[in-house]
């Protein structure tokens, strides 16, 4: 997260190893991406655009700001440009009266290349050592080292994988998210490569498949051969607190375990619609997809410590291994976010499953506040823990939090739309057992407004009735409104 006092702070120190300023009035010059290569070459770093070398602060001009944005994540989308491709985002800022754009770019856990250059990053420079043997292979074993992800299986084979099932629905997801992406013009090898996720690694003599693709789109097998410890253990604890009312362990590949594990917080949590703006927002949808984009994207998959999402009576505890590179617990105002494994979290931000990387734990914050009254903690040691309160204390009216709208001064501003049991309906069963239709759908939803049960038949390559079937389960897990006779039946997305 980034605040005015940080960056004013960050512009006080100085260039250094991980800080640099780029003059930009109207448009970005190549050495910026040189920057972007380098930073994630070595330790990650910020980019402060408007900002000379001595620290003026002369600005971006305010007209070219949507630009010189879009130029910025096309270019790093481009897997013509970079190699893997990169998800950065410009925000923005005004100091003095000036735009200043900046962003956060994180270590890479691959070698990064800018047109097939190699960029290293030393004290306050960016130096080209594409030629340099020895740099580079300093470089790759740094990452070998610290980034297990990037571990080759040189014989896993396509047969091994669930291309097939899953790559029409990962494409679906990222033009879903962002319109013209560049995955929609792709076939299934160039965006695995794209992603980073077949690669070459030159020290080794290695060329295949790596971990983060075996965990995104492995089957069973083949996720257990490779790392035979990954399950994520979601437990709910609310009647019987000696052992469990319900469980489930999950060891399907990420983007089917994505699903599962929503659907078992949806199933035993409320969900709770407030009016943000002049939109009803799911707000428990949002929790649900920040500590499970989290868990399954940022931890260590070589220990054998199981991933653990726990349900109880008055809060959510999610815990999985992680490698702290800041031990303690997290102040949303002052930490520098780390990618425990940036191929897996640029693959969630890609497919809509996960924001930029430091955006979830504001988002965290932020709907825990509307959602329960109070603030999560996040814990970064061996284990990573995060504890998110739910029982909400409904307050007085003049209690209301700024940011919720009144609709009326005697009615509460929040409501529930589940029952506290642990019971689930027959509509919710259906949408459970259907993962990859339930994503699908309502990626449809989201990006093309409304359908009906006949329309999503045809969406989904199923009948009516199990079309029906899904669009019940979103409807009953608060994402998706129903309006309409039963045969003219509509439905739209509310997230």
């Amino acid at each position: 997260m980034m605040n005015n006092t940080k960056l004013l702070q960050l512009i006080r120190d100085g260039e250094g190893l991980a800080v640099e300023f780029k003059r930009c009035t109207d448009k970005i010059t190549n050495t910026v991406y040189e920057t972007v290569c380098a930073f994630s070459n070595r330790y990650g770093g910020y980019i402060l655009l408007g900002v000379e070398d001595n620290g003026e602060v002369t600005g971006v001009a305010p007209e070219a700001v949507k630009q010189i944005k879009n130029d910025f994540a096309n270019l790093l989308n481009n897997p013509q440009k970079f190699t893997p491709t990169l998800f950065v985002v410009l925000e923005e800022a005004e100091l003095d009266g000036k735009v200043v754009l900046w962003c956060y770019v994180p270590p890479d856990s691959q070698v990064v290349m800018l047109k097939g250059r190699i960029f290293d990053r030393n004290a306050d420079g960016d130096i080209d050592i594409t030629r340099n043997s020895s740099l580079v292979a300093q470089i790759h074993g740094r990452k070998n080292a610290e980034y297990t992800e990037r571990k080759i299986f040189p014989y896993a084979k396509e047969s091994d994988f669930d291309f097939e099932r899953l790559m029409p629905l990962v494409r679906r997801l990222a033009i879903s998210r962002q319109k013209d992406h560049p995955w929609e013009r792709m076939n299934d090898n160039e965006i695995l490569k794209s992603a980073g996720l077949y690669q070459n690694d030159p020290e080794l003599g290695k060329t295949g498949y790596n971990l983060a693709a075996v965990l995104l789109f492995g089957r069973e097998e083949l996720i257990r051969a490779c790392t035979p410890n990954y399950v994520t253990d979601a437990i709910c604890r609310r009647e019987n607190l000696d052992r469990y009312d319900d469980r489930v362990m999950v060891r399907s590949n990420l983007i089917d375990a994505y699903d599962e594990l929503i659907a078992f917080i949806g199933k035993h949590t409320l969900d709770r619609f407030f009016l943000i703006g002049d939109q009803s927002v799911s707000v428990r949808s949002w929790i649900a997809r920040e500590l499970v984009s989290n868990i399954l994207a940022h931890r260590e998959y070589t220990s054998a410590y199981p991933a653990k999402i726990i349900i109880e009576r008055e809060r959510i505890v999610t815990e999985n291994w992680c490698l702290p590179k800041t031990p303690g617990r997290i102040d949303p105002d002052a930490f520098t976010p780390f990618p425990k494994n940036p191929l897996l979290a640029s693959f969630f931000i890609n497919i809509g499953r996960a924001d930029v990387l430091g955006s979830g734990v504001r988002n965290l914050y932020k709907y825990t506040k509307i959602y329960s009254g109070g603030e999560p903690e996040l814990i970064e040691g061996d284990v990573f823990r995060t504890i998110v309160p739910l029982v909400f204390h409904v307050g007085s009216v003049r209690d209301k939090p700024s940011y919720m709208s009144d609709k009326a001064s005697d009615k509460p501003y929040m409501s529930d739309k589940m029952s506290d049991k642990r019971e689930i309906s027959d509509r919710m069963r259906g949408a459970v057992s259907d993962n990859s239709s339930h994503a699908l759908m309502l990626s449809y939803l989201r990006d093309n407004g409304e359908v009906t049960a006949a329309e999503a038949a045809k969406v989904l390559e199923r009948s009516v009735q199990t079309a029906r079937r899904v669009l019940s389960g979103l409807v009953a897990e608060g994402l998706v409104t129903a309006s309409g006779a039963n045969r003219n039946r509509k439905y739209r997305a509310l997230v």
